[in-house]
Formats: C-alpha cells, structure tokens, sequence
C-alpha cells in the first residue's frame, strides 16, 4: 500500500482488525520511509459487477461513485456517517447477492431510492431528483404526491 503521505511503495501493517459494521478489514500501517501512520480499509469484493446504463454503455461497478451519488442528497442531513455507511455496504451486499455478473443501472437506483426513503424523505426526494430527471417544479409535487409524501408535510 502506497504510502499517501511521501508516495513510498511500501507500507508495514501495524494492527488488523474488522470494521465495526464488519463488512471490511480495517489497517493501521506504518511508512517506513517518513514515518507517516494512516489507516486503511480493505472490503471484500465477492464478484466484479458491471453496470449497464441506460445509454447501453457498460461501466464497472464503483462503490466510491455511489457514496459520492448518496452523499450529494444526504449533504446538509442530520444523519449518522455510519448509518449511512452501513446502508450502502447493505445495498453493495444486495447486488453481489443477486448472482448476475451485469446489471441494470435502474436496479441500483431503485436500491438506493428504498434505502434513502427508510432513511431520510429529504434525502430521499433529492436523490430522486436527479434518478428520475425532474425538469419542473410540477414534476416535484407530482412525485411528492405520488409517494405520499406531501399530505404528510402539509398535516
């Protein structure tokens, strides 16, 4: 493991024990070259899944772009940062559980969609923003209404 503050190549393990949400091996290590400790945190990867857009264009599966995806809508959210942690491991579980090598890109929307409404409505109304292209304000109360949500922000 590089070392991220010299760049050395090399790096000695100090301490090796799980995460808290167990779903990765958490590192201290320790760059013999400037001294430098750091942590990192290795996951295990069960299959390599590959997404396909709707566009038809296949991409890798990255578990970074989906926690940058979920944290633009739960930015500014009185959340809990493990919470949200333990729901994407949960939602990276999911699909490498399915048994499919590729999937739609509307499985993982949808996925994250249920767990962000068990989680936060305004997170969950931001993310759906932007996965299902809302244009118009009418397209928000549209929406709103549909999932139940406006009569119970009216009440």
């Amino acid at each position: 493991m590089r070392c991220p503050f010299c760049g050395h190549a090399e790096s000695q393990v100090k301490d090796s024990r799980p995460s808290e949400d167990g779903a990765a091996i958490r590192r201290r290590r320790l760059c013999p070259e400037c001294g430098g400790r750091f942590t990192t945190f290795e996951r295990v990867q069960l299959r390599e899944l590959t997404i396909l857009k709707r566009s038809g264009r296949r991409n890798p599966f990255d578990r970074e772009k989906l926690m940058r995806s979920i944290s633009v809508a739960i930015r500014k959210r009185p959340l809990d940062p493990e919470r949200v942690e333990r729901m994407v491991n949960g939602i990276v579980r999911q699909l490498e559980s399915m048994g499919e090598t590729e999937l739609p890109s509307t499985v993982v929307g949808e996925m994250v969609m249920k767990a962000l409404k068990s989680l936060d409505d305004v997170a969950y109304v931001r993310y759906a923003s932007v996965y299902r292209d809302f244009r118009h304000t009418d397209d928000f109360a549209q929406f709103l209404s549909d999932e139940g949500l406006r009569e119970e922000a009216e009440d």
